[in-house]
């Protein structure tokens, strides 16, 4: 064997040897099941960066982990590619998406193949295929059927670049999530998706779910549910009434004013009786032209209008108090108004002391006061008697939306809805699917979908009266194509079903699952709202769609910022891969840290670790008959640290006992034959392609991944040795190494008979000794 490891050589043989044996099939017939599942790529010409494989990589290490422990793992891989960037890109190039596609898929497939991302290429599955998007029509024609898809007139955040409406998730820092560009709101009709009638169970069900806990914490919290009462104010001299939500309906003495969302009805109803209407007409103009996001900023200065002429009553104590418009307030969030209690509430003392209204504290932190009959009632009691006094309702609400999923774009899957002016909204028949996207569209969006302009689309027959009818044109948000791709991975090829329920139930829910964290209100609740759906449908039996999930940390360039083409300071894996070889890298990207850490590439520690493959590589010449008792200890401990360190996903601690490992091989220039077998078995889920190398030329036959998991042995996790400090008068002077069952006679002895003890012990009187058996002793001497 060559004494310098040839990288480029090995690791393409391994590759095509793996690739022609279709290695990573899933089928180990009999054997325990186990899903362990990647968020799947959307396909960029611009191919991979270094930081793309991160998850990748760790996904592959616990896949490869799991195969050699004897499961039987479903690791699949497929392009989210519908949407937004491949659009784009046809309207820049006049390329149909399709194509740009393709060509990207080659690319990335490449790429990911260069790693050895121990995929099952049988079960691809690309979103923008029309096999895969027929069941995407499926999905909507069901939850449609089942009364959770609907068109209505609303409110929906528009984008002026993209030309498309967004869902709220898609919302980010006023801006578009995609283009960054301005996102205004609009009127517009619309389909959605009923995710609000699974709020309760999205929200109980968290607490089941092995995630990371900021996750868990800020979907509850986009869920936003708040129980508290609801409240009815008369309009002095009217027989209008304001409905309020409040969580503290306790405080109902010290509400001093109210607001009115700018969008409330009741505010053009009252416009006789409105003094300043000209001002207040302008300020709600202004103000519904703003988003959601830009009005709740909590930066933002509080900007109102009193509606001069018109006063509320308060229910509680009968006193007259001015009403507000103020876009701070929302319309689709409980009533669209509010009650303003400036003394418990930040943003209403604020909004009180700009306009010099009055602050009342009705509540000690524990008991009312200034709430006549109430005052000394506690804070929960008062909850409910004051509403009950005031004739009030006991509610919850939720600052959760129902999801847009209609897009007034081209690369999309086509929403199979036909409208007939005799029959109304039809649903396309299921034999009929799927409802294909027509070629003959410019991409151009005028905010419209591309669709109405088609010649072979538009026009069809209704399916019930075989009238002449149209095509729905707007297409589905890509995010639903992505919020159930994991069941079709369990059964790709199926064209009877979006997937089989013994294929379902046999794989899912997925066992792991890794991905982004910018993901936590977009696709993680939209996949966990459809797999409720399809389980009160009665095509599935578990309620949650990922078992356990992990993030993992970006990784930034060099010179601190996030990789973009933009920045240049991408760094190609192609060319990493080509310098360092791919166990390198992969090994490299779970060295950096912690995986959930965000961490700057680095190409100085990047040899570090090609020097330890190359020591790796080494090791084969130290094979000798036996190891010593001390590397074999170290060999047990290594073995277990690693299999702990690899189902925790602390893959770097792992690596850091790999190099601790090979070091003292190294040190000790000799390692039986079968511990280094044993060795290579544990780090070959982290470098598969070195490992099967040297598995080989020790002389097995069959590839490393096909063999045991190595067993540790308790016995053998410890040397009976420790090493303890020697304190005098409570100050460390020395360390001894003693054995770990030494009682305290028997180390002092051993104590005293050291050569530097000897002198520091002479002559002085021991008053004291204190053993803490295994740590420290500290001798106390006489002065």
């Amino acid at each position: 064997m060559s004494k310098e490891y040839n990288h480029r050589d090995i690791e393409k043989k391994w590759q095509e040897t793996w690739d022609k044996n279709n290695a990573y099939a899933t089928g180990n017939k009999g054997a325990e099941k186990r899903y362990v599942l990647d968020m799947f790529p959307y396909p960029s010409g611009q191919g991979l960066h270094v930081g793309h494989p991160k998850g990748y990589i760790a996904t592959d290490i616990y896949s490869r982990f799991l195969r050699i422990k004897g499961y039987d793992v479903l690791h699949p891989m497929g392009w989210d590619s519908f949407g937004l960037p491949a659009e784009n890109y046809a309207i820049k190039t006049k390329i149909h998406p399709k194509e740009t596609i393709r060509k990207a898929k080659i690319q990335y497939k490449d790429q990911i193949k260069s790693l050895s991302l121990s995929y099952d290429w049988d079960r691809e599955i690309t979103t923008s295929d029309p096999e895969y998007y027929r069941w995407t029509q499926w999905l909507f024609l069901e939850l449609y059927k089942n009364g959770l898809a609907y068109k209505k007139e609303a409110k929906v955040n528009w984008c002026e670049s993209c030309k498309t409406v967004l869902a709220n998730e898609q919302v980010v820092d006023n801006a578009c999530d995609r283009c960054k560009g301005e996102v205004i709101q609009k009127s517009q009709e619309q389909w959605f998706f009923k995710i609000t009638e699974f709020a309760d169970d999205l929200i109980k069900d968290l607490k089941e779910l092995d995630w990371p806990e900021s996750t868990k914490i800020n979907q509850e919290n986009w869920i936003g549910k708040s129980e508290g009462a609801e409240l009815t104010f008369k309009v002095k001299d009217s027989n209008d009434v304001i409905k309020v939500f409040t969580t503290r309906p306790d405080t109902l003495f010290g509400a001093t004013y109210m607001v009115l969302a700018p969008e409330h009805e009741l505010i053009e109803k009252l416009k006789p009786s409105i003094r300043n209407w000209s001002f207040v007409e302008k300020y709600v103009k202004k103000a519904i032209s703003k988003t959601e996001l830009e009005r709740l900023s909590d930066g933002k200065d509080k900007t109102g209008m009193v509606l001069d002429g018109v006063m509320a009553i308060n229910p509680a104590n009968n006193e007259e108090i001015p009403i507000f418009v103020a876009d701070y307030v929302l319309s689709g969030y409980g009533t669209g108004a509010i009650m303003a209690v400036p003394a418990h509430d930040d943003r209403d003392r604020e909004f009180a002391e700009k306009y010099d209204l009055p602050i009342i504290e009705v509540n000690d932190g524990e008991k009312l006061v200034s709430s006549g009959e109430f005052d000394g009632v506690a804070i929960e009691e008062a909850k409910k008697s004051i509403t009950e006094k005031v004739g009030g309702i006991m509610k919850t609400t939720y600052r959760l939306r129902d999801w847009s999923v209609g897009r007034q774009r081209y690369w999309g899957a086509p929403i199979p809805i036909i409208y007939c002016d005799k029959c109304g909204e039809v649903p396309v028949p299921v034999s009929d699917l799927p409802v294909t996207l027509p070629d003959d569209v410019d991409f151009v969006p005028t905010g419209e979908s591309p669709l109405k302009d088609s010649k072979t689309f538009h026009s069809v027959k209704c399916p019930k009266c075989d009238s002449d009818a149209e095509r729905e044109s707007d297409t589905l948000d890509t995010f639903v194509c992505s919020s159930w791709y994991f069941f079709r991975f369990t059964d790709p090829t199926n064209f009877e079903e979006f997937a089989s329920k013994k294929a379902i139930n046999d794989w899912m829910p997925v066992d792991m699952y890794v991905g982004g964290a910018e993901h936590t209100v977009l696709h993680l609740m939209y996949s966990r709202f459809i797999t409720k759906a399809l389980k009160r449908f009665g095509y599935i039996d578990f309620k949650e769609p990922f078992d356990t999930l992990r993030h993992q940390g970006m990784i930034i360039a060099e010179d601190g910022r996030k990789m973009s083409k933009s920045f240049n300071n991408i760094v190609n894996p192609d060319d990493v891969i080509d310098t360092y070889g791919s166990d390198t890298m992969r090994l490299y990207e779970m060295f950096m840290g912690p995986f959930k850490d965000s961490i700057s590439w680095s190409t100085s520690n990047i040899l570090g670790v090609r020097r330890f493959i190359e020591k790796v590589w080494r090791l084969q010449d130290y094979v000798t008959d036996s190891s010593s008792k001390e590397l074999e200890i170290l060999l047990h401990q290594t073995i277990k640290k690693t299999e702990e360190d690899i189902k925790t996903f602390k893959f770097n601690t792992a690596i850091s006992s790999f190099m601790v490992f090979a070091n003292k091989v190294e040190e000790e220039k000799k390692i039986s034959k079968d511990d280094l077998k044993s060795f290579l078995k544990i780090l070959s889920p982290f470098a598969p392609h070195i490992t099967e190398e040297m598995w080989f030329a020790l002389g097995e036959t069959t590839s490393i991944s096909k063999s045991d998991w190595p067993k540790y042995s308790e016995d053998k996790l410890s040397s009976g040795k420790v090493v303890i400090a020697i304190q005098i008068n409570g100050k460390a002077r020395e360390e001894i190494e003693i054995n770990e069952d030494e009682n305290q006679d028997s180390v002092i002895e051993k104590v005293k008979e050291t050569d530097s003890m000897k002198k520091r012990l002479e002559g002085r009187e021991i008053k004291k000794v204190i053993y803490v058996k295994g740590k420290i002793i500290n001798i106390v001497l006489g002065s």
